[in-house]
């Protein structure tokens, strides 16, 4: 009877010992490698990681060697004394090791920036001589060959860049031109897939991190979990633009594809959170605001009056237009040209709302003119109407990444709904109302639960993306 009581027992000691034991390896300063395979290790300031990776086939050329942490930055190098030309540092970074004729062994080293020990995740991927090589046509960043994606965020757009790729060859070869030509034999003919994924909803743990991090490393695993939002040719810009959801995790990758040996290979994928974990004010754990909850729900409620008697309460009605067109215009401005905060933000978009709704109102008590008003209320629904057409893929669209087609095209549908209904006011009217509550319902539901950031906050080029969705600024901040 003792052994089954025992034998829980026995694993859990024997799990802890092969813990201990794996922590005082990478701790001793050698960290053995094993091809696709991921290794988390614990990183510090004093004692540099040695990671190597023996017997490595005669048939691959390149290998991608990458690490991740959450928040705390680590410098991985070609050699033990870092130098800016051999080395990277940050939170997702990996190097390129160009293989040489006979060569079966690598060697990187990894060392943490903070006193404190770093968790981290190692893997490194080979690639043949038909693969491309990301990175391999870099001219922007510091390493020769840099396969890594760079990335900036802010509360409405998060910024990627990587460097341009170039054609795979063989051990001892020469690496071909980057600017040899354009024709079908140089780089220009590759192309690229950006991927996106998206963390497990309020986890902001390490180890969920590192975890889903594997999902998003390589050719095959990219393209099984993640969605692909952009794709584009080489003479396109390697410089792309997504909204921001703080708070929610999210995971990029790139995909760069050879199509006339129908190959292809990974960039070291990028995470964010749009947030910083360790800031004091602002950080990752204090977004849900309980002014955020108490304004929205505010005007979720307003919505629902107006949606039932808005026609029947002309004034109220107007109040309310006015409120979303100014506050909108105003929350985009303050978002884009200012560095206010977030509070700041609120309250200057909820002031600059109810001098839009005023103005309103004073100018139908004051002239009674209701063409005008009229078109002020079918622009609301105009712009609705519009956010809906271009969330569709016909947004997806080439054409529509140029901002001035884009925004020629959308404010020509905008303003085709006053015009067209100029004549038919109530029904303009009752349908702005009605479909304005039922956004409203969704926003006051989103700040329950951060699915909806998921709907309405999908990836697209910014500064479209701002306009695109359904009052996707205001929302920005709603799906939080």
């Amino acid at each position: 009877m003792w052994l089954p009581r025992f034998f829980p027992s026995a694993l859990l000691v024997l799990g802890l010992v092969c813990r201990r034991e794996a922590l005082v390896n990478s701790s001793a300063g050698l960290l053995e490698l094993s091809l696709d395979k991921f290794r988390n290790v614990l990183l510090n300031k004093t004692i540099p990681v040695e990671a190597v990776i023996r017997n490595i086939a005669s048939n691959v050329t390149v290998i991608i060697f990458q690490v991740h942490s959450q928040q705390k930055n680590v410098t991985i190098s070609f050699d033990k004394n870092s130098s800016a030309n051999s080395s990277g540092t940050g939170v997702d970074k990996g190097l390129v090791s160009i293989l040489r004729p006979q060569q079966s062994v690598c060697t990187w080293y990894l060392q943490s920036l903070d006193a404190s020990q770093v968790l981290s995740t190692a893997v490194s991927f080979a690639y043949s001589e038909r693969d491309p090589i990301p990175g391999g046509c870099n001219l922007e960043f510091n390493l020769e060959v840099d396969p890594n994606i760079y990335l900036e965020y802010n509360l409405i757009d998060t910024r990627i860049k990587f460097a341009p790729a170039n054609l795979g060859y063989a051990r001892g070869a020469n690496p071909p031109s980057c600017d040899s030509g354009t024709g079908q034999n140089s780089r220009w003919r590759l192309r690229y897939d950006i991927y996106q994924y998206f963390l497990p909803e309020n986890d902001l743990s390490e180890t969920a991190l590192l975890n889903h991090l594997r999902k998003m490393s390589d050719v095959q695993r990219v393209q099984a979990n993640g969605i692909r939002l952009v794709s584009l040719t080489t003479d396109e810009k390697t410089n792309v633009h997504f909204s921001s959801l703080p708070g929610q995790g999210v995971i990029y990758n790139v995909i760069v594809w050879d199509p006339l040996w129908n190959t292809s290979a990974a960039y070291v994928p990028v995470h964010t959170y749009a947030c910083s974990l360790t800031a004091l004010v602002d950080n990752c754990f204090s977004l849900r605001r309980l002014s955020t909850k108490i304004f929205f729900t505010t005007f979720a409620v307003l919505g629902l009056f107006i949606c039932f008697f808005g026609h029947r309460f002309w004034k109220t009605d107007l109040f309310y237009m006015g409120f979303i067109i100014m506050g909108f215009i105003f929350f985009v401005l303050f978002a884009r040209i200012t560095s206010l905060s977030y509070d700041v933000c609120l309250i200057l978009t909820a002031v600059a709302g109810l001098i839009g709704g005023l103005l309103l109102v004073a100018y139908w008590w004051r002239f009674g003119f209701v063409l005008l008003c009229m078109l002020i209320v079918g622009l609301v629904l105009g712009f609705f109407f519009s956010s809906v057409i271009f969330f569709t893929p016909l947004g997806d669209y080439k054409v529509f990444r140029d901002d001035a087609v884009f925004w020629v095209t959308f404010s020509c549908i905008a303003l085709m709904v006053p015009i067209v209904f100029v004549g038919c006011p109530r029904i303009v009217s009752i349908c702005t109302t009605w479909l304005h509550f039922l956004q409203r319902l969704s926003v006051c539901v989103s700040l329950k639960t951060t699915y909806s950031s998921k709907i309405f906050g999908r990836g697209r080029g910014l500064p479209r993306d701002v306009i695109k969705e359904p009052c996707a600024a205001l929302q920005r901040v709603l799906t939080l």
